[in-house]
C-alpha cells in the first residue's frame, strides 16, 4: 500500500483528496502547510506528496525546495488553482515530478499518483540495487599484491587518461574496471560494459558503434551502439584481445577524433567518453602474430594495470573467504554460516587456477552442501 502526504491549507481540500485517495487503497496523511508537511516527512517514509502552491508559513515551492535539499524521495505532485506555464516549469526545473492544476481532473489525478509511486519505487529499488552490486564489487585484500593495485586506482581514477587492465580469467578486472569509474568524475554517469568475446564478430561493430535502420539485413530499426550509451560515462571494453582487426580500426578512429559512425549510416555522432580496457592475453605477442594494432595498443595502455593471479595473493584467501560466505548466505536469506579454520587454511594451500571466480564457486558449493558449518572435511570433499 503506498503512503501518501497531502498538503493544503483549505480544509476541504485536504480531506476531499485524502478521501478520494483512501478509495483508491492508498495510506494518507495531511497537513495544513509547508511546515507541518516537512516535519511529517523528517518523521515518516511517503511515496508521494501532493502539494498546494499557495500557502502561508512555507509554501509549496519552498516545501519543494526543502525536500530536495533533504534528500527526501518522495515524488512530489504540485498543485495549484492559478497554473501557468512558468510555475509548472519552475516546479519541475526543482525536482516536481508533476503539476496538476485545481481543481484537478480525476482521473488525471488518480493516473499521475499512480505514476509517481512506480516512479518512487524504482528510485528506491534501484538504490537498493546500486549499494547490492557496489558491495559485491569492493576489491578486498590486505596483501601488498593487492595493495599496489589499489594505490593505482586511486591516483588513475580521478583522471580521464584510458587504462588498460591486465589479468588472467577470473582475478577481478571488472572489479578494477568498476573502481576507476567510481573513482572519477564519471561516477555520477553510467559505465557500459561490453565482453568483447562473447559477441560475434560479424555483431561487434553494430554493438560498440550502432547501425542505422537496412544496414544489413536484420538491421529492421535503428540501433543504438555502446559508445553513444556510454557519452559522459565510462566504456569498458573486456576481452579487447578478442576484437576483430576491423572493430579495431573503428575503436582507434573513435579514440583519436571522439566520434564515431553507425554501420550503414555517413553522419559523424560526437561522443566524450573514458575508455577502460582489459585482456588476459599478451597484447605485445598478438601485435608480432598480427592479431591487434600496435597503434590501438598504444592508444589503450596510457595506465597498465596488472591484476594479480590469487595463487600470489594468498594471504587475501581468508578475507576474501569471510566476504564470500557474508554475500553468499544474504543472497541465499540464511544466516551467515561458520567456517572451521582448518577448512580456510585447506582453500588457502589450494593453486586456484580459475581465481578469485573459482574460490567464490567453491565457497558457494560449500555453503549449500555443508551441515551447520563448514568443516575441512566438507572443504576437501568439495573442493
Amino acid at each position: 500500500m503506498g503512503k501518501i502526504l497531502v498538503v493544503d491549507d483549505e480544509k476541504s481540500i485536504r480531506n476531499t483528496l485524502k478521501d478520494i485517495l483512501e478509495h483508491e487503497n492508498y495510506e494518507v496523511d495531511v497537513a495544513e502547510d509547508g511546515k507541518e508537511a516537512l516535519k511529517l516527512l523528517l518523521e515518516k517514509e511517503y511515496n508521494v506528496v501532493l502539494s498546494d502552491i499557495k500557502m502561508p508559513k512555507m509554501d509549496g515551492m519552498e516545501l519543494l525546495e526543502a525536500i530536495q535539499e533533504k534528500g527526501i524521495e518522495s515524488s512530489v505532485i504540485m498543485l495549484s488553482a492559478h497554473g501557468n506555464i512558468e510555475i509548472a516549469v519552475d516546479a519541475t526545473k526543482k525536482g516536481a515530478y508533476d503539476f496538476l492544476e485545481k481543481p484537478p481532473d480525476l482521473n488525471r489525478l488518480l493516473l499521475t499518483v499512480r505514476n509517481a509511486m512506480d516512479r518512487t519505487d524504482l528510485v528506491t529499488e534501484t538504490k537498493v540495487l546500486k549499494k547490492k552490486i557496489g558491495k559485491k564489487s569492493q576489491i578486498v585484500g590486505e596483501s601488498p599484491e593487492i595493495k599496489d593495485v589499489l594505490e593505482q586506482i586511486e591516483k588513475v581514477g580521478p583522471s580521464n587518461a584510458r587504462v588498460l587492465i591486465n589479468g588472467s580469467n577470473g582475478v577481478g578486472k571488472e572489479l578494477v574496471a568498476r573502481a576507476l569509474h567510481s573513482a572519477s568524475d564519471r561516477s555520477k554517469s553510467k559505465i557500459i560494459e561490453v565482453n568483447c568475446a562473447a559477441i560475434p564478430q560479424e555483431l561487434i561493430e553494430s554493438e560498440l558503434f550502432g547501425h542505422e535502420k537496412g544496414a544489413f539485413t536484420s538491421a529492421v530499426k535503428q540501433r543504438i551502439g555502446k559508445f553513444e550509451l556510454a557519452n559522459g560515462g565510462t566504456l569498458f571494453l573486456d576481452e579487447i584481445g578478442d576484437m576483430s582487426l576491423s572493430a579495431q580500426a573503428k575503436v582507434l578512429r573513435a579514440l583519436q577524433e571522439n566520434r564515431i559512425t553507425r554501420v550503414g549510416g555517413d553522419k559523424d555522432i560526437k561522443v566524450d567518453v573514458r575508455i577502460l580496457a582489459a585482456t588476459n592475453k599478451d597484447l605485445k605477442k598478438e601485435i608480432e602474430e598480427k592479431r591487434f594494432r600496435e597503434d590501438l595498443y598504444h592508444r589503450l595502455s596510457v595506465i597498465v594495470i596488472k591484476v594479480p593471479d590469487l595463487k600470489d595473493r594468498k594471504s587475501d584467501i581468508p578475507l576474501l573467504v569471510d566476504k564470500f560466505l557474508s554475500d553468499i548466505c544474504k543472497d541465499h536469506g540464511i544466516q551467515v554460516k561458520p567456517i572451521d579454520k582448518a577448512a580456510v587454511d585447506h582453500l588457502t594451500t589450494m593453486e586456484w587456477t580459475g581465481n578469485v571466480r573459482e574460490l567464490h564457486n567453491v565457497v558457494e558449493r560449500l555453503i549449500i552442501l555443508s551441515n551447520e558449518k563448514i568443516t575441512v572435511e566438507d572443504a576437501k570433499k568439495y573442493t
